[in-house]
């Protein structure tokens, strides 16, 4: 098992710098610069300024160079200065990044918790009422655009019935209260939950149909054990092996929908951070996150590798 996870970490490693070199690049191809940003916000600069500060900045460089430029100082630990604030990269990241991940990690639990026992509920009573009405709404709610559930959300729960507020992480400054947090986060999380619902569903329904046939759940069933017992001890175990793997696969969707999520809830995490510094051609911010996003997705993916050779030691890698 060793050999098998130094090989997916060399292999999440070039994959990483292949990430960061893509972002680079289309980055730089973005119509306008951060010259084009700095210069809106004040109109008297002259030429010769601002040739200086592409200089200072390194942008009249080919993109190739400013990459390995860049590339130096990450790995020297250094991830820059924004162009948009000043303030240090890695500052601003570490400032949003336990909204996001309280974000992501409470959507990706309340998901399962739904998922879970709608999906067993389909296996055991299989082309059912239930079945055809829940595969409907896992249907529906799977294929519904992040930024259009959330505006739906909004239009009902905020405007309609003023039960939820429409954005933000707290009522205000003064009032950062753990009850308050989770006021603010229950649309948000929702609107992210609902597109990893139907997923998750399908699958535990799909693996829990195909482990109930299995021959030693006949033989459990034979044996005398209940029902309550055969399915959750013995039938929902192994039919949960292949959602940690999905759950694993789905973490770039999760972590890409909270940046749509975040922008629509105006939920103060580092999706709203990319999208303000995409706004504003501010180069290092947008490589700090991707940096962090890409970060995040590979270490995630290995720990899923892992995690499921003890889930299932059946597994043997060479």
């Amino acid at each position: 098992m060793g050999k098998y996870i130094l090989k997916r970490l060399g292999v999440a490693l070039v994959t990483f710098f292949g990430i960061t070199l893509l972002a680079y690049i289309l980055t730089s191809m973005m119509p306008g610069s951060p010259i084009d940003f700095i210069v809106s916000s004040n109109p008297h600069m002259t030429a010769d300024q601002v040739a200086a500060m592409e200089e200072e900045m390194g942008l009249n460089q080919p993109v190739f160079i400013q990459y390995i430029k860049w590339l130096q100082e990450f790995l020297s630990g250094n991830l820059g200065y924004s162009y948009r604030t000043g303030n240090p990269v890695f500052a601003e990241i570490l400032e949003k990044l336990g909204g996001t991940l309280l974000l992501v990690g409470a959507s990706m639990v309340l998901s399962l918790v739904i998922a879970i026992p709608l999906g067993t509920a389909a296996a055991l009573k299989p082309n059912s009422a239930f079945d055809y009405i829940s595969s409907g709404l896992a249907f529906i709610g799977n294929s519904t655009p992040g930024f259009f559930a959330g505006m739906i959300f909004i239009y009902i729960f905020c405007v309609k019935f003023s039960l939820f507020p429409m954005g933000g992480m707290y009522t205000s400054p003064s009032n950062q209260t753990a009850a308050d947090l989770i006021y603010h986060m229950i649309m948000p999380c929702s609107a992210l939950a609902l597109q990893q619902i139907g997923g998750y569903m399908r699958h535990v329904r799909s693996n829990m149909l195909e482990t109930l046939g299995e021959d030693y759940i006949r033989t459990s069933k034979a044996k005398g054990l209940g029902r309550t017992r055969v399915v959750s001890v013995h039938g929902l175990r192994n039919a949960m092996i292949p959602i940690v793997t999905i759950v694993g696969m789905n973490i770039p969707l999760l972590i890409g929908g909270s940046v749509v999520t975040e922008t629509v809830f105006s939920w103060p995490g580092i999706g709203m951070l990319m999208t303000t510094s995409i706004n504003a051609r501010d180069y290092p911010v947008i490589m700090g996150v991707t940096v962090v996003v890409a970060t995040a997705v590979l270490v995630g993916n290995v720990l899923i590798d892992f995690i499921y050779c003890i889930v299932d030691p059946r597994i043997k890698h060479s």
